[in-house]
């Protein structure tokens, strides 16, 4: 089952002196948190902050809370991790949470064989990369249009096309 509320940040520290936080989002883009009308403290989703204003500021946001009106409150917030309500994002085409993906079956799309299962994602920057484990190995496959033919996160499926010599026997 997936979970309702997903990690997207935590908050590092505060600027000025009126309440506003540091954000380190784990998202694809700091102007991800702009979507939200509410961020939430705790994966439960039971203490949930009003945003107010969300300010890109190089690789972080800079949040302001309701409620939240001095440097010492902020303070009070530091290392707290930020969660979103999945109801409340729609992904576009081919985007998925990387928590979403871990777990999920891989299959070669010429064979039909089950090449393993995505135990990790890593976030290069040009593309993401998924940790396909299968026998102890674990196998790194570029997530690109190129390789992924399919991905199905309710049947919990991908089929891939790898790319030559990822999964060949080089014995």
């Amino acid at each position: 089952m997936k979970n309702r509320y997903l990690e997207v940040g935590k908050i590092v520290g505060t600027h000025g002196v009126k309440g506003m936080t540091r954000v380190q989002v784990w998202a694809d883009s700091p102007d991800f948190l702009k979507q939200f009308k509410y961020l939430y403290t705790s994966e439960s989703g039971e203490n949930k902050l009003t945003v107010l204003r969300v300010q890109p500021h190089g690789n972080i946001s800079l949040v302001a809370f309701k409620g939240v009106e001095t440097i010492e409150h902020a303070e009070s917030f530091r290392n707290t991790v930020l969660y979103i309500d999945r109801k409340d994002v729609k992904l576009p085409e081919g985007r998925y949470f990387i928590t979403d993906l871990i777990g999920i079956t891989v299959f070669d799309a010429d064979s039909g064989i089950v090449l393993g299962e995505i135990s990790d994602v890593s976030q290069t920057g040009a593309n993401d990369v998924w940790h396909i484990k299968k026998d102890g190995k674990e196998y790194l496959i570029p997530a690109i249009s190129d390789v992924l033919v399919n991905v199905d996160i309710e049947a919990e499926k991908a089929v891939i096309r790898p790319l030559k010599g990822i999964f060949d026997d080089e014995d």
